[in-house]
């Protein structure tokens, strides 16, 4: 620890050093565009990106699509990724130890997975973090860089890949208008202290963003300690009038030690303890990984309806896991996007039209070793090279039927997913596998009022197993191939209907604003993902039908000037139409047998029936430069099944946190200190579900409770 105490200080003594240069040549150019906005609140508009891969508004997208800004958490720990996200209807979050380990599911897409994401599309500046199998983790996300998030809820396939559940693209904070520095600095109990600078140049041509963060944390359970630099950047500039041109770059190096689930036993008598097994194994994740990226957006032309973009990037990615064996994996990886946008009019009538591709290759060996104590052993057990590659196209129509009135939106998308395993030890053991298909959707918005409109849409989802999801068991139809010859990809047939809202009252005293949104949903799923246990490995297989039935209902409401009202409730009737699983057992002997069950019309694991959450904030001018803040929050989040088999429950939990903040600005000078509790009943409760554990380790518990503060110093031109 004291060698990484003196890490974090060289670390932040160079960061001020780099800060104090550059802020010198910042004052050398001069004021740039000092009427506008101060560094805390950017104006940003409801133009959204991610819902139609074009820039619309919300209201005008058929789809349930949700904005969060970075004024709406500034006050809040950014520590894990269910911080930041807060509240929003139809996505559930299961947090792992507090730290990166968060499960993320929409509409109960993403909930099979029991570590990284799966079912979810996640975007960093429009750029996938997910691998080209739809797997991802989101260690590089720095929650201090993120100026906005757009969440896109529901099937999303027919423009994305492997994203049935939906798209999460974190947006870093690039649209800034002053030159400024941040220093930010959180702390909280379980030793949690997070450091760092964030900086941001803008000139008439340019603009410039770099955000470094050091944090680190024992952990609130034993063996669950992390810790990660992040170093995120952005260059913008115009190499003309109608064109953009942004670099993207970001390193990661990190360690996150993990504690392990529990049996109900081990969590009745201890649900903080960690599982003994995993402090044998030292059970971690050691990530070192980078991406650079290059995005040119242009208009063909001086009335901009011929829009261009494109995007290319490289990543290297580096890890060691440890659980049985140990694992490294080296990575690399090349991808490339274009889209072009037509804006026009047909019959009279507006009409955009776009074309686009992606392409993305991922290649590298995997070694693996023997585990002894947490330490890489000497002996070789296998050395594997993976190749996994993803090419995809799509189209888009969207047409005004009636002025001002009726849309219709047509998108669709073509996948090709290849899996290319090869034994470098054994030539006979090697697969290849490829999963293709065709997905579109058709939308329907009618617009009731210009701020209030219905909508409505249909349309298919596709979703490949994720490479680890394809490693071949025992039991399957050809045990000898390293990939699974019986894994299917998973289907569905998606329908929504919603109606949402923004009102606007500025003038008046009550209820300034309201943004509401309700939709409901049904997805029927062929041959759903679900992982299980043989002997300890961890491998997944296909249910035969489910039926997901939800609704989301949502209101952010102003009540009076300052006092601000959200609330979001989710309802999940989730279950296995016909399902029959081939588990491997013991007997009372001790003897190994196979046995039949029939799981139909089981509820699926891991998703809570009920979801609730309500938000009240207040803020409020103090004196001339000083402005004050409270928010409390209730999250009511109902039991949850542990197995497909439905054998045990958790139990519901209800969770109460606050947050105060205060907020000074005077001229170019900004103050933001803020604290909180979170959890204040210190309610012992289950957060994160391991699903279809054979061992029946099905718990591990959330955080108990935990304060933080925080203080941020930033300078503004």
């Amino acid at each position: 620890m004291q060698i990484m105490a003196m890490l974090q200080l060289s670390y932040l003594f160079v960061g001020c050093l780099w800060v104090a240069t550059l802020m010198s040549v910042v004052y050398a150019q001069g004021d740039v565009s000092k009427d506008q906005d101060s560094l805390k609140t950017y104006e940003i508009d409801e133009v959204v990106t991610t819902g139609t891969r074009t820039s619309k508004r919300i209201i005008d997208v058929p789809y349930s699509i949700e904005r969060i800004d970075q004024t709406q958490y500034k006050f809040d720990r950014k520590v894990s990724v269910s911080d930041v996200l807060g509240s929003v209807p139809g996505l559930f979050m299961q947090s792992r130890y507090g730290n990166h380990d968060v499960r993320i599911s929409i509409r109960g897409f993403g909930s099979r997975s029991n570590t990284g994401i799966r079912g979810v599309r996640i975007l960093l500046d429009g750029i996938p973090e997910s691998e080209p199998d739809g797997q991802t983790r989101i260690e590089a996300i720095d929650f201090q860089s993120v100026g906005k998030i757009e969440i896109v809820k529901g099937n999303s396939s027919s423009l994305y890949t492997n994203a049935p559940g939906g798209v999460i693209n974190f947006i870093n904070d690039i649209n800034f208008t002053r030159s400024f520095a941040v220093n930010f600095n959180e702390f909280g109990s379980f030793d949690l202290r997070s450091n760092g600078f964030k900086t941001g140049v803008r000139t008439e041509n340019y603009g410039f963003l770099t955000t470094y963060s050091y944090h680190n944390a024992k952990g609130y359970r034993p063996h669950s300690e992390d810790y990660w630099h992040i170093l995120n950047t952005v260059l913008e500039t115009t190499p003309g009038d109608n064109s953009s041109l942004k670099i993207y770059g970001y390193y990661v190096d990190g360690l996150i030690r993990l504690p392990g689930s529990l049996t109900k036993a081990q969590f009745d008598m201890d649900p903080f303890q960690a599982n003994p097994r995993d402090i044998s194994r030292d059970t971690k994740r050691i990530t070192k990984k980078g991406r650079l990226g290059l995005q040119y957006n242009t208009y063909l032309d001086e009335e901009k309806h011929h829009q261009l973009e494109l995007t290319s990037y490289g990543t290297i990615k580096y890890f060691e896991r440890t659980a049985a064996t140990y694992r490294v994996m080296n990575r690399t990886g090349i991808g490339a996007s274009a889209r072009y946008v037509l804006n026009t009019r047909l019959f009279g009538l507006s009409y955009e039209f776009s074309i686009g591709g992606d392409v993305l290759y991922q290649a590298g060996p995997i070694e693996e070793y023997d585990n002894i104590n947490g330490k890489k052993g000497d002996n070789l057990g296998s050395l594997t090279d993976e190749i996994i590659g993803n090419v995809g196209g799509y189209f888009q129509h969207s047409l005004n039927l009636i002025d001002q009135h009726l849309d219709l939106l047509f998108t669709g998308r073509y996948d090709k997913v290849v899996f290319d395993t090869r034994n470098q030890l054994l030539e006979v053991k090697s697969a290849t596998r490829r999963f293709e298909a065709f997905t579109p959707k058709i939308a329907l918005s009618y617009k009731i009022t210009p701020t209030v409109a219905a909508y409505t849409s249909y349309g298919l989802s596709y979703d490949t197993p994720a490479g680890n999801e394809l490693d071949n068991y025992p039991t399957s139809s050809n045990p000898n191939p390293l990939l699974n010859p019986d894994l299917r990809p998973q289907k569905s047939r998606n329908v929504e209907i919603g109606i949402k809202g923004n009102l606007q009252y500025p003038d008046d005293n009550v209820f300034r604003s309201l943004y509401f949104e309700t939709t409901f949903f049904n997805s029927r799923i062929e041959d759903e993902i679900v992982p299980f246990e043989v002997f300890g490995g961890e491998f997944f297989r296909n249910s035969a039908k489910t039926n997901r039935t939800g609704i989301e209902i949502g209101a952010n409401v102003e009540v009076v000037r300052g006092l601000k009202f959200r609330s979001a409730y989710t309802l999940s009737d989730f279950s296995y139409d016909s399902y029959t699983a081939r588990t491997i057992e013991l007997d009372s002997a001790f003897n190994i047998v196979t046995v039949d069950r029939d799981f139909s019309d089981n509820i699926v694991p891991s998703i809570p029936k009920h979801n609730l959450s309500l938000t009240l904030s207040y803020e409020h001018p103090v004196f001339e430069y000083v402005t004050g803040f409270v928010k409390a929050n209730y999250l009511n989040v109902s039991g949850m099944y542990t197995d497909d088999r439905n054998s045990e429950k958790t139990d519901g939990y209800q969770i109460l946190n606050a947050t105060l903040g205060i907020d000074v600005s005077v001229e170019h000078l900004n103050i933001l200190i803020s604290g909180g509790v979170n959890n204040i009943t210190d309610l012992t409760y289950a957060a994160f579900v391991n699903i279809n554990s054979a061992s029946r380790q099905f718990y591990e518990a959330g955080e108990p409770r935990n304060f933080y503060g925080g203080i941020s110093l930033g300078l503004t031109l």
